[in-house]
């Protein structure tokens, strides 16, 4: 008579290949994200238009014809625009892998799949509200008849990096808020943070010189320049980029590390 032993996970498994077998998964929790997202909301999806148009509008009055601020040469709002683009993700990814481990507690306590799944798969759901924008954005530019060049080819590439600005920083905090659950309030703060001390608002040509090469060390900065130089043609400091990119690889391979380090307790604590 056969024998089935049920386990947690076998020391001989490979994660990385897990995360291939364990792809219906993935892609079952990733649509559950989607369709949730808005249900029980009275406008649904058009959230995700009302949100970006708001701040734009907001952030178009405040630093465009209060503080007149240099747009050079491109209309203020598509400027705001495409720096909400990528913010817009950066912020929704970040706050939903966050809290991604807690959300799906009864699942981890339930079953052995690569914990890795759960948060990755909040950051893919995250895209629904981008390509939203992104289908306003170019109704917008339409209306200033401003068409972008060769260089918006290279979009799907800045969008790629702002998915692993967005993931390092959310396996970092979404493994050590499994344990406390106070960083659940520190997430909207670093959010409403992060808004004002990248180029969103504003354009990276009005911080000063001296203060360049620390701008940078935000992530976000080379994002959302990149997003500014496919979209709009916006001259961009590859230096900056470059530091903006590091900074990128490194969080995420803080963030990752940390996750796996903390994974064998998520389900004990959950």
């Amino acid at each position: 008579m056969s024998e089935v032993i049920l386990e947690p996970g076998r020391v001989d498994r490979n994660y990385w290949l897990d995360l291939w077998r364990y792809r219906e998964l993935f892609q079952v929790l990733a649509w559950r994200d989607v369709a949730i997202r808005y249900k029980q909301t009275a406008i649904g999806v058009a959230w995700a238009v009302i949100r970006p148009v708001l701040t734009v509008l907001i952030f178009t009055i405040v630093f465009g014809r209060i503080a007149k601020l240099p747009s050079h040469g491109v209309p203020y709002p598509l400027l705001v625009f495409a720096g909400m683009l990528p913010w817009t993700f950066f912020a929704t990814a970040l706050s939903d892998a966050a809290n991604s481990l807690v959300s799906n507690a009864n699942l981890i306590g339930k079953v052995y799949f690569p914990r890795l799944i759960v948060p990755v798969a909040t950051v893919v759901a995250a895209f629904v509200d981008f390509f939203i924008s992104l289908a306003v954005m170019a109704v917008v530019m339409a209306w200033y008849r401003f068409a972008p060049d060769w260089r918006v080819v290279f979009l799907p590439l800045f969008a790629l990096v702002a998915v692993l600005a967005s993931l390092g920083p959310g396996l970092w905090i979404t493994a050590v808020n499994v344990r406390y659950r106070d960083f659940r309030y520190v997430i909207p703060f670093l959010v409403q943070f992060g808004l004002y001390v990248s180029p969103v608002g504003f354009s990276s040509s009005v911080i000063p010189a001296q203060w360049r090469l620390v701008y940078a060390l935000n992530p976000m900065v080379g994002v959302i320049d990149g997003f500014r130089w496919c979209l709009l043609g916006a001259a961009i400091d590859w230096r900056e980029l470059a530091i903006s990119l590091t900074v990128v690889a490194i969080s995420l391979w803080i963030g990752l590390a940390q996750f796996r380090k903390l994974e064998k307790t998520f389900a004990d604590v959950l």
